[in-house]
């Protein structure tokens, strides 16, 4: 069996619904050209590299600060320089997605156990109506235009459309903590939005992976997942907040340091197991975790359980020198996956499509961020929030490429897009904030 029917062989596995899943076929599509080096890799190579990313990342994350620029950038920078798209050092090894896939689930615990839980259920409607109509206007901008314009096939247009309708939450949360506004308005806004678009995201991957097998779609798969997604955000903040009384208590009689880490962190590692179990991308496990550990945390119907802010804050000082280690990880791993090497730069078509579609992809983002009439300021915040593709994006893309479905030139246009929507909207919600501050408070509480 050859490479790429070992990865059809496991598409099938879309069913399952989880972004692990995408994750697992990227990472093996990644490995195409290194997979025996990589099976043959020695413990001290693999410390060699690590080592490189995590000083690397830093010292780029260090310079982008000083220039004021979001220290995100400067990790994916990093990961670029390092990677096959300028110095070919290091490739992203099955070892490096996995500790990356960690690092994203820690980000978005941390993101959760920050979250003002009142806030973000107040934000409900309006980030629901951001996700929908920021995934909807992509997808049909995408298709329209690749399949009536540029005549492509029906299913590479399909394809486009899907690779446009993505946004990486990770980049996403880690941009608006670096300017310091992630317990602002319009990121409350932004962050349940990005956590529906992931969700919509695994549906859509499954429905165009079954159009591509059978040449149909079934509903009630797609909604089989949309519904076991919904149970298990109701019911996976509860079970947590009861085990976290337990985790309090054995930390108040423990004899030996470090109960809390192994705690918590074998906390928002099962759930996000359970969350793959039942079709949910990973890092949803991670953020119900935070959510349920939350100072700010309440459960349905008016129930509470009281935890002491102590505890809270205890949770809180411990677990960010873990998650610090892993975050950045993640960030270079995504700068490690592009490689704009294989780009022909001298084709009018890819300049011209990509051009198309990136325009496309960030006026689909910003009409959803608009709609919900936050203001002019806020509105092209949060649509430009939810812009970044980063590697679910790549994930759509290279899933295409793999299977056929998108030649060359499509897919060199696709990563052209994929890069221009992760590096540039940084900078732009950074002008926005300085432009209009008054418009866009610290706290966002002046502007509801």
């Amino acid at each position: 069996m050859n490479y790429l029917d070992k990865v059809l062989f496991h598409l099938p596995d879309i069913y399952d619904c989880s972004v692990r899943q995408w994750y697992v076929m990227n990472e093996h599509i990644n490995m195409c050209e290194g997979a025996v080096a990589e099976a043959g890799m020695e413990a001290h190579t693999f410390f060699l590299n690590l080592m490189v990313i995590l000083l690397t990342a830093r010292v780029f994350a260090e310079v982008a600060a000083r220039l004021q620029v979001p220290a995100v950038i400067g990790e994916l920078l990093a990961g670029v320089v390092l990677g096959p798209s300028l110095l070919g050092w290091l490739a992203p090894t099955e070892a490096i997605h996995l500790l990356a896939e960690i690092g994203i689930i820690l980000l978005l615990f941390e993101v959760g156990l920050e979250t003002d839980v009142t806030r973000l259920i107040a934000t409900g409607a309006k980030s629901f109506l951001v996700a929908t109509v920021g995934f909807v206007l992509p997808f049909v901008f995408g298709f329209t235009a690749s399949y009536f314009f540029f005549d492509l096939a029906l299913l590479t247009s399909l394809f486009v459309g899907g690779t446009l309708t993505a946004t990486s939450i990770g980049i996403t949360v880690r941009v608006l903590t670096d300017l310091q506004r992630q317990h602002s308005h319009e990121a409350q806004v932004v962050l349940g939005a990005a956590v529906l678009d992931d969700v919509m995201g695994v549906v859509l991957l499954a429905m165009l992976y079954e159009f591509y097998v059978g040449g149909g779609i079934s509903y009630v798969n797609a909604g089989k997942v949309i519904l076991f997604v919904g149970v298990f955000f109701l019911l996976a903040p509860l079970v947590a907040k009861l085990i976290s009384l337990l985790i309090k208590h054995f930390d108040e009689v423990t004899q030996i340091p470090g109960m809390i880490p192994t705690a918590i962190v074998s906390l928002v590692l099962f759930f996000a197991w359970l969350a793959h179990v039942i079709g949910a991308p990973e890092l949803l496990g991670g953020f119900a975790a935070g959510l349920a550990l939350s100072r700010r945390f309440f459960l349905p119907f008016g129930m509470a359980i009281s935890t002491h802010p102590g505890f809270g804050r205890k949770i809180e000082g411990q677990m960010k020198p873990i998650i610090h280690l892993f975050t950045p990880i993640f960030f270079v791993t995504v700068g490690l996956s592009l490689n704009l090497r294989e780009i022909d730069w001298s084709s009018a078509f890819i300049w011209i499509f990509s051009l198309s579609a990136f325009i496309l992809a960030v006026l689909g983002k910003l009409l959803g961020g608009l709609i919900i009439r936050e203001g002019g300021p806020r509105g092209v915040v949060i649509g430009l929030a939810m812009v970044p593709r980063g590697e679910v994006g790549l994930i759509f893309a290279e899933l295409g490429r793999v299977s056929g479905i998108l030649n060359s030139e499509v897919h060199a246009a696709m990563i052209i897009v994929i890069v221009l929507t992760t590096f540039l909207p940084p900078f732009i919600i950074k002008w926005m904030y300085r432009r209009y501050p008054d418009a866009l408070p610290v706290d966002g509480d002046a502007k509801r």
